[in-house]
């Protein structure tokens, strides 16, 4: 009797173990989604205060972004850098710690590959492109990873460093382009074009590049890392608390290095593939502010990297219908920049809403005690 009463017990506790799993993962896909309704929601009250009818509007958008071949191959365009830095965003936060400096990896990741695509012409594709891919991704790693020894060995907060780096690298990058990297002759800022064994292939009558396919499986296998893995499971421990990898027996600052240095060499690819694929050049100020839309896109992704793909390709095509709408309807362009911001602000409030009810229950519940 006893023993059945354990089992019992036992079988309850699983089955609300199971329903404790499944509410969590339904709650990570359904605050992105309501937290992109929401965004578009007020958007829509605030283009009827404007004198715009939301409909048109939106389906201006829909049409500029999604609806025939050429809009859709646009949008993965200007997704698949936006995935990538997301991706890198992703990787460092699930640790817990901030790589806010995306955007100076991912210049310098095609600082890398700019070096490596103007030369060696003689080498073939298939070993050009990965060794630009290679090189590019080192130059982020090496931005990123100075933050991360300064973190682990000296306590220098991560974020300060990583914005600060992002300066040099945007100064760094303008320096070579009016200097060692210019074009002779040129009057712009700007180097001399990738050579053709170094340019990522493009699909047919379609300015996409192959690019999107290094994209897709970089997502998989981040998944794969984070969910299959005792490095990942390692990974959320850390995000959760320091202190239980160090009695776990793993260097914690080692893993600190570890996380910043594959962090900016996955940003770093983004730069690469934007210049390999799309500028095929380096020029100055070639991606302003992608790497701090990167922060949003893994924000609205809940830090998985399958949703990253979905919450770039989303920004992707907000920027790319963004054009069409101005068309159709006279909303400038900036107002995709506040759907994005309000997408954001919804999702950062219904995540930490709930906690705070939570807290103000449990507060109640002890003044009643």
């Amino acid at each position: 009797m006893i023993l059945f009463v354990k089992v019992n017990e036992m079988t309850i506790k699983s089955r609300n173990n199971y329903k404790n799993v499944i509410a969590k993962k339904m709650a990570a896909f359904m605050v992105p989604l309501l937290g992109a309704l929401m965004g578009l929601l007020v958007g829509a009250i605030l283009l009827i205060m404007q004198g715009v009818n939301p409909i048109v509007a939106y389906y201006a958008l829909l049409q500029g972004s999604l609806i025939g071949w050429p809009s859709i191959s646009e949008t993965l365009l200007k997704a698949s850098p936006l995935v990538l830095a997301g991706l890198a965003v992703c990787y460092s936060y699930r640790t817990g710690f901030f790589n806010i400096g995306a955007e100076g990896q991912l210049y310098m990741g095609a600082v890398g590959a700019t070096i490596i695509g103007t030369n060696f012409a003689f080498l073939p594709s298939m070993i050009h492109i990965p060794l630009a891919i290679i090189v590019g991704a080192l130059f982020g790693g090496i931005l990123a990873v100075i933050p991360g020894l300064l973190r682990a060995y000296r306590g220098v907060n991560e974020i300060v460093t990583t914005i600060l780096f992002n300066y040099v690298a945007a100064y760094f990058l303008s320096m070579l382009v009016q200097g060692p990297l210019k074009e002779p002759g040129s009057f712009y800022p700007r180097s001399l074009p990738i050579v053709e064994s170094a340019l990522l292939p493009k699909f047919p009558a379609s300015p996409l590049h192959t690019g999107i396919f290094f994209v897709i499986l970089l997502a998989g296998i981040l998944y794969w890392l984070f969910n299959k893995t005792t490095y990942g499971f390692a990974m959320e421990v850390a995000g959760g608390n320091h202190n239980a990898l160090h009695y776990a027996g793993v260097n914690l600052k080692k893993m600190i290095v570890q996380v910043m240095l594959v962090s900016g060499m996955i940003a770093g690819t983004a730069g690469v593939i934007e210049i390999l694929g799309v500028h095929k050049r380096l020029i100055e100020n070639f991606s302003v502010g992608l790497g701090y839309e990167a922060i949003a896109v893994a924000l609205l992704a809940n830090l998985n990297p399958l949703g990253a793909l979905l919450s770039g390709t989303f920004f992707g095509a907000l920027k790319t219908g963004a054009s069409s709408m101005q068309i159709a309807t006279g909303v400038p362009v900036s107002f995709i920049s506040m759907i994005q911001a309000l997408i954001i602000l919804f999702v950062i409030a219904f995540t930490v809403f709930p906690r705070i009810l939570i807290r103000i229950n449990k507060r109640r519940m002890r003044k009643n005690a």
